[in-house]
């Protein structure tokens, strides 16, 4: 009996949290900034969000789900049509300070997923970082518009059922520090990106690149070394 009456709190506290995180994004993700829209939000998301800090900047048209398990540091930048999506099991998606995320960013973890964009870090307008294994992204890295790093991939082996019937991986993805990924490049699960490498523009990343490389191509290969 005590155990399903924490169960039943439990719900009543998960369903209020909603209540209030739909309450404050809906009143305030239509205010342009130019009115003071951004300053309302970082000051009145700090009742939702799990961490943020009043110099982040948050544009209008930005959408924030899961809230409570949302980290955003001091001077963090959203753009309009960037999406959060962090809802689920035990999930954190921490955006480090100076971090920026562009126009139409989508990030979604699913269930145990962990999403962290270290400092001063840049992602372009319409890349896409998706569960439900770990995404680390080093500080100082850019990455360009148009990138997908997927820390997930459908199981196959079995050829009688189908790749929606089999599960997905998540190993995870790993960019250290000071890392350029170019224009449209993939990056898929189970990869380490080395530090201070550089990868150009529609690669797809398969295995791990080594630090200090500059890796080009499909699947994406070591061309030479850094100061080479």
């Amino acid at each position: 009996m005590p155990n399903l009456i924490m169960i039943y709190f439990g719900q009543l506290l998960l369903k209020s949290q909603r209540l209030k995180e739909t309450f404050i994004t809906t009143c305030l993700e239509g205010v342009p900034s130019l009115f003071l829209g951004s300053q309302l939000r970082s000051w009145l998301y700090q009742l939702i969000l799990n961490k943020v800090s009043r110099s982040t900047y948050i544009q209008e048209g930005v959408e924030l789900l899961g809230c409570h398990s949302i980290s955003l540091g001091n001077s963090v930048s959203l753009f309009k049509g960037v999406r959060v999506d962090a809802r689920g099991l035990g999930n954190a998606v921490v955006l480090d300070d100076n971090t920026s995320l562009q126009r139409g960013v989508d990030i979604r973890a699913l269930n145990q997923t962990r999403i962290h964009v270290g400092n001063y870090s840049f992602i372009g307008p319409y890349t896409c970082l998706a569960g439900p294994g770990d995404i680390e992204i080093g500080n100082h890295c850019s990455i360009a518009s148009h990138c997908g790093i997927f820390a997930n991939d459908h199981k196959f082996d079995d050829p009688t059922r189908g790749p929606n019937d089999q599960g997905l991986t998540r190993q995870g993805i790993v960019i250290e520090q000071e890392c350029w990924i170019g224009h449209g490049v993939s990056i898929l699960d189970g990869v380490r990106v080395g530090k201070g490498s550089v990868v150009g523009a529609g690669s797809v990343i398969l295995r791990d690149i080594p630090p200090m490389s500059v890796a080009v191509g499909i699947p994406a290969r070591v061309i030479k070394k850094r100061g080479n």
